[in-house]
């Protein structure tokens, strides 16, 4: 093992499940999760500091503020904490109480928004909030994930190509989709090699990212309440959106097996089976799903039975609910 001297320089880029013993379908999992932030958020947090910091942005004496729903904020936090800035995470109060005391443990400051917007919903109060931030206090540096360009340069730059070593006859690849980042990084990445790759979105139910209806959500990470202006629809080829009950199921089905994966995890890994079973007997694909999180940060909701039945319902009354993919020309059209 290496001697590292920074805490962002654990990050382990190489590790894939296959969840072939779990589900019965020949899908690989690369899991992001193996650094001391827990989450891919660490790859996109690192590049949008150091690109700050080149451009003169970021200086001695500066805060970094953020609107996150819990994963960007704590690897912020981590290099933060490093590298002697300040950090503020405005978040809502969706975002887990372990997320939250984790930024803090690295001395961050934490704002909960409780109040949504009427149109953007809690996303667009958070941002309204770091918008005054900004203007009230010199000091403070919006990083602004949903728009900066190297939130996805981070993964066209390690992200796919660590997929596309591992997986050189890749035929579908699997990311969720958030701020944009990894899957734009993602697209842009295969759209330039010559082998085909078909990129599949995988989203919440209520999110707009694709022109759906704006409705409720409970688990944090995956999707958004305004349009990731980082995104371009005409870079992916599916978009599968995933009741939030059936990204519980996915968790709890890899938790029996020893796997213990986050929502945003839950979330792609349900997209990816609900494509691959509208395919019906059609030969194997070569597939891999973006796996973004742990569990550890979710024994309070996905993993806690009475948490689960209050916003969801008892489970054994869910059944077994299958939706076909959707494109994002026809999302658009019925939006």
């Amino acid at each position: 093992m290496p001697v590292v001297s920074a805490p962002y320089e654990i990050n382990a880029d190489d590790v894939f499940v296959n969840l072939a013993s779990v589900f019965g379908v020949p899908l690989h999992l690369k899991c992001e999760g193996f650094n001391l932030a827990g989450s891919i958020k660490l790859k996109a947090a690192l590049e949008m500091v150091r690109a700050a910091e080149r451009d003169g942005v970021l200086t001695p004496g500066s805060v970094i503020v953020e609107s996150s729903s819990g994963n960007l904020g704590i690897a912020l936090s981590m290099i933060a904490a490093h590298r002697g800035y300040g950090f503020v995470c405005v978040t809502d109060s969706r975002c887990n109480r372990a997320s939250r005391r984790l930024m803090e443990s690295f001395g961050a400051e934490v704002r909960v928004v409780t109040q949504a917007d009427e149109s953007r919903g809690l996303l667009g109060a958070r941002i309204d909030l770091v918008h005054r931030m900004c203007e009230e206090d010199a000091r403070y540096v919006w990083l602004n994930q949903y728009a900066n360009p190297n939130n996805w340069r981070a993964h066209y730059r390690s992200t796919a190509p660590a997929i596309a070593a591992e997986f050189p006859e890749l035929d579908v690849l699997f990311v969720g989709a958030g701020t944009g980042g990894t899957l734009m990084g993602c697209a842009r990445y295969f759209r330039e090699r010559s082998r085909p790759v078909t990129i599949v979105a995988v989203d919440s139910v209520g999110s707009v990212t694709f022109g759906g209806p704006a409705l409720p959500r409970m688990i944090p990470g995956l999707g958004a309440g305004v349009r990731p202006p980082l995104l371009d629809a005409s870079l992916v080829d599916d978009v599968v959106m995933v009741p939030e009950r059936d990204t519980v199921n996915s968790c709890h089905a890899m938790a029996r097996h020893g796997f213990l994966f986050g929502g945003s995890t839950g979330t792609v890994v349900s997209g990816a089976l609900r494509w691959l079973a509208a395919r019906g007997d059609a030969p194997a694909l070569t597939a891999v799903a973006l796996a973004p999180d742990q569990g550890e940060r979710y024994l309070d909701s996905v993993y806690d039975p009475a948490w689960v039945e209050r916003h969801f319902g008892s489970p054994q009354s869910w059944g077994d609910p299958v939706e076909q993919p959707v494109r994002p020309q026809e999302l658009a059209r019925d939006s």
